[in-house]
């Protein structure tokens, strides 16, 4: 009896002592929610030597389904179901019965936000702002460089890390909202612990922690508050189709195809025509699929459902933690198609009311309406109800800078529009005239603020939602060619001791300062307009370099006219009597006065908005 005593007490203290060196290194979600829509839950444990290790629970209302082991004996695979759970901390106790140790671990089973399942995610009605965190504001000089990660900030470098941050961000939401912006979208701010070329946040190391040079998990969500609080929507840079080569999932692989592998370096040939291409070869789709985007981008394998849902989970993990208004899926084409449709569903399923844009760049209209979500019954639904709109971009682009001809110039704009009908939901597209992985329109244009005039005012006053890019308000340029650093440069104003700050207007120049007030009077009456919001579009004919459309709904109409002409013509307005009908005047938002349209004159390079 002595004997059996003192075996059952020296377990009992191997369990203790068990207890407080967990072996986990890693159990995510760290946390979740009991009152989801979906009840199933999967937990990826990663640890020395776990695999073995069986997992129980007695919390009332959760069951265990299946505990899945792997190749890689560092990781279980816990299913759960969490169907009759009730919020509250969970014990899952973990058992070697080779040694008889004991590991238990508290999981804490959240409710969920009133009203999370209702929100309304961005739309027509609002218009975005795109920023790179590491390049917008330094509001913590000591977070610049950590100890430990791998790269230390140089702000000398163009590729280098500059010290941009969370704290940067919040500390100039004002100027933000008060250019008239109502969404926020940042390239992605969670780890990316690289070596080097690490700061525009595209190659992960951690899916659930803030890179802390950006700031803190606690941080992000003080900016999602300061912008709800200002009435402002905020948009998640999500990547689905890789991660960093210094990931721990990757550097210690849970099984071969979590990624995809091949015997020497294979690049993908960025060729997202081959997916909806009835003619495709296998070879190409082949390598567009499983080529990786960069030597130091791993490649998934989403064909594996175990990192499918890893990634579902962390994508509507960041969306209750976080309270997020939507998404913009990074390079929608490059992972497989079933599984992207599967993805936006489950987010769906919980948020039916949110919105998603997928980063479709495709140059052609049918090819990029190809990733949009369709009701049409046939072929593939991504469920995806918006993409970014890289013809049009090309259209406005191209169309202001080159000579006119049947359809080049404002023709370009117009043929492109007429091809909407491929859309399921064009008015849902997300349009723009530079982004950070393109020319700055300031530099495709040399800063003519003529043609800055004429893009804005298309921009956000043709259907769809408009996403402006950082600094593009007052004319910033910067040479792609050069490097993609230099299309991400530093905004004016956000360090100490920079000589121009954009954010108080300090020693920009007569035309920046003339071309951030020309947006900020279109983006404020912008937020005014049901017409704008939700109208539909009727455009006319280009005549000459002169287009002309309208925008209605209901008893409010909007009249857009821009003239890329050199000489100023007489409006006709017997042209566009359908819409004008008796109305004799107008009113031009932009320079704020009646306008008769009997003896209007347009001006050459010149965009009007009037209203009636």
């Amino acid at each position: 009896m002595r004997r059996q005593f003192l075996t059952v007490i020296l377990a009992f203290i191997a369990a203790v002592t068990f207890a407080q060196q967990s072996p986990f290194d890693h159990i995510e979600p760290p946390f979740w929610w009991a009152d989801m829509n979906n009840p199933q839950l999967q937990l990826l444990v990663h640890g020395d030597n776990i695999g073995g290790l069986t997992v129980s629970t007695e919390y009332e209302g959760v069951e265990i389904e299946q505990v899945i082991r792997v190749k890689n004996n560092n990781y279980l695979f816990v299913d759960l179901n969490l169907e009759n759970a009730e919020p509250g901390v969970m014990e899952l106790v973990f058992h070697n019965s080779a040694t008889r140790e004991i590991i238990t671990v508290d999981y804490e089973l959240k409710k969920r936000k009133e009203g999370s399942a209702e929100r309304k995610g961005f739309s027509p009605a609002d218009a975005i702002y795109l920023l790179m965190p590491d390049r917008f504001a330094n509001g913590n000089p000591e977070n610049d460089s950590q100890p430990g990660m791998k790269q230390k900030a140089d702000r000398n470098d163009p590729n280098g890390r500059h010290g941009g941050d969370l704290k940067g961000i919040i500390d100039n939401l004002d100027y933000i909202d008060d250019m008239g912006f109502t969404a926020l979208w940042l390239n992605p701010y969670q780890e990316n612990d690289n070596p080097e070329y690490s700061y525009h946040g595209y190659a992960i190391t951690d899916f659930y922690n803030t890179d802390p040079r950006i700031g803190t998990n606690d941080d992000y969500l003080a900016l999602v508050d300061e912008c709800h609080d200002r009435g402002m929507k905020v948009i998640m840079d999500y990547i689905l189709n890789h991660s960093s080569l210094y990931h721990w999932f990757i550097e210690d692989l849970p099984m071969d195809s979590w990624i995809h592998q091949h015997e020497t370096f294979t690049r993908s040939n960025f060729r997202g025509s081959v997916l909806s291409d009835p003619h495709a070869s296998e070879y190409d789709t082949e390598q567009m699929l499983t080529g990786w985007f960069d030597v130091h981008m791993p490649d998934i394998d989403q064909r594996n459902p175990l990192i499918t849902n890893y990634l579902i989970q962390n994508t509507i993990w960041w969306v209750e933690y976080a309270d997020l208004d939507g998404i913009r899926l990074d390079t929608q084409p490059y992972p497989y198609k079933e599984m992207v449709s599967l993805w936006a569903e489950r987010i769906f399923n919980e948020y039916p009311q949110f919105n998603i844009v997928g980063e479709a760049w495709l140059q052609k209209e049918g090819l990029t309406a190809f990733y949009q979500k369709t009701n049409r019954g046939k072929g593939y639904d991504s469920n995806i109800p918006s993409v970014t709109d890289f013809p049009l971009h090309g259209a406005i682009n191209s169309g202001l800078l080159e000579d006119e001809g049947w359809n080049t110039g404002m023709n370009r704009i117009y043929y492109t529009l007429a091809q909407d009908f491929l859309y399921p939901q064009p008015e849902n597209n997300v349009i723009f005239i530079d982004n950070h992985d393109v020319e700055r329109f300031g530099f495709v244009t040399k800063q003519d603020l003529d043609v800055y005039k004429m893009a804005v005012a298309i921009l956000l006053t043709t259907r769809g939602i408009p996403q402006i890019y950082y600094g593009t308000e007052f004319l910033m340029s910067g040479d792609k060619n050069m490097g993609h650093g230099f299309i991400r440069q530093d905004f004016p104003g956000g360090w100490n001791g920079d000589k121009q700050n954009a954010f108080t207007g300090e020693n920009l120049s007569a035309s920046e300062l003339e071309a951030m007030d020309f947006m900020k009077t279109i983006l404020k009456w912008r937020k005014t307009s049901e017409a704008i919001a939700k109208g539909d579009l009727t455009h006319f004919l280009p005549d000459n370099g002169m287009y002309v459309y309208f925008r209605k709904y209901q008893d409010e109409m909007v009249m857009v006219v821009v003239n890329k002409g050199e000489q100023e013509r007489k409006f006709d307005r017997t042209r566009y009597n359908e819409f004008i009908k008796d109305n004799t005047t107008c009113y031009d938002i932009v320079d704020q006065k009646k306008v008769d349209l009997e003896n209007f004159t347009v001006k050459g390079n010149t965009a009007y908005i009037l209203t009636f």
